[in-house]
């Protein structure tokens, strides 16, 4: 077998493989793809030294809550590993529909589906509902799943300045009205920290008839009223029609979710392929979810130890002098602008055990290369006293 892998292939794909930039740089600054060995709370192991996770999405803290893990244990014991078919043919179950009826009842919408993945489910958000013969309108700071929810729609796309509603009406006011528009925009953005701008941004829509598509992967359970999300925040969930997310955010699992109208919800299980053909959310993370909601419904103090944790963050990053991008959220970016000073800092906060990620240009602007944080409801005064110390040390060193 090794003797097949080791034969050196000259074909066009072959080479571009061998020859990619990309690839090389990252291994060669080896930034990405660590595995950790053990995790305890927000620490993680890896070959030996200790490190605080800087860099979860896991805002509420409840990875580890005993209620969640409970529900997944009774979940595999009654249900097993799979259901092992996509919910169109065999895959559905009682528990999905338990977890939608619940999830879209929380969220103020009449409708939910639950997907294997968030990234499935934010392309499906899109594809369900738009075709090739319509226009969508969409934040230039998309997250790529919903890219590829509008490359796989067919539709023309034209992207509006990031936040930017007065740019949106500029674009539009240029379009055809007869030509059917969607607006796609998340609620929370994640490199940046921004919420959107909500209000601005559905009164443009409503002028122009846009179906509006809001991600709110990185909303809910942070933003609203017990963690509704942004639509919640604002006051504006009725005048949605599509809010999409992810269960590996503040839900700490995995799988995501579509929730709209009943009669949105049944069109796009008719025409969008990555809901007809995907296999169904696996019974342990549709229970992990579904008790991690009911945490987020009955037990206020995470939400209020994660805006305590993230008040205290950002007083040490104002007293450093960081630039953070004016993040609005648990998604903190350290704004180094330059590739070597991102490098520098976050190397310097390895050296001292604390670990976040780097993103650079063209992952995010030119001149905004950053290292991504994101505080925790579950991080500790211990944590905190190690972060300290890490950034502190780390402003030295560019």
């Amino acid at each position: 077998m090794g003797k097949i892998f080791s034969k050196k292939k000259n074909t066009g794909i072959w080479n571009r493989i061998r020859s990619d930039d990309s690839t090389r740089l990252r291994l060669k600054y080896d930034a990405y793809y660590h595995i950790f060995d053990d995790q305890s709370g927000t620490r993680v192991t890896k070959e030996g030294k200790e490190y605080v996770m800087l860099s979860s999405n896991d805002y509420l803290g409840l990875s580890q809550h005993q209620k969640i893990k409970e529900a997944g244990i009774k979940a595999l014991q009654k249900w097993g590993s799979s259901t092992t078919g996509a919910r169109l043919a065999n895959g559905g179950r009682i528990f999905h529909r338990a977890l939608e009826e619940d999830l879209a009842d929380f969220l103020g919408m009449e409708a939910c589906h639950v997907f294997s993945a968030g990234y499935l489910a934010c392309a499906s958000a899109i594809t369900g509902f738009v075709d090739r013969k319509d226009l969508v309108f969409a934040d230039k700071n998309l997250h790529s799943s919903l890219w590829s929810g509008i490359k796989l729609s067919g539709a023309k796309c034209e992207r509006f300045a990031h936040n930017h509603p007065e740019h949106l009406r500029e674009i539009l006011s240029h379009e055809d009205p007869k030509t059917n528009k969607a607006l796609v925009i998340e609620g929370i953005y994640s490199m940046e920290g921004h919420i959107a701008r909500l209000p601005e941004l559905l009164e443009v829509a409503k002028e122009f008839g846009a179906f509006f598509i809001l991600d709110d992967a990185h909303g809910i359970g942070v933003l609203g009223d017990d963690g509704r999300g942004t639509a919640n925040h604002f006051d504006l969930t009725d005048q949605i029609d599509v809010i999409c997310g992810s269960f590996s955010k503040s839900f700490s699992g995995m799988g995501g979710f579509v929730c709209a109208s009943k009669e949105a919800i049944d069109y796009m299980r008719s025409h969008s392929k990555q809901t007809i053909f995907s296999a169904a959310l696996s019974p342990v993370s549709t229970a992990c979810a579904h008790a991690a909601l009911g945490i987020i419904r009955s037990e206020p103090e995470h939400r209020k130890k994660l805006e305590a944790n993230l008040s205290r963050y950002r007083k040490l990053l104002d007293e450093l002098n960081l630039d953070t991008w004016n993040s609005e959220s648990p998604a903190v970016p350290i704004v180094l602008g330059k590739k070597e000073k991102v490098y520098y800092f976050w190397k310097a906060l390895l050296e001292k055990g604390v670990y976040a990620i780097i993103s650079v240009a063209p992952g995010v602007p030119p001149g905004k290369d950053l290292i991504r944080t994101a505080i925790s409801a579950a991080h500790t005064e211990e944590d905190f006293d190690l972060i300290e110390e890490a950034f502190r040390y780390a402003v030295t060193k560019i």
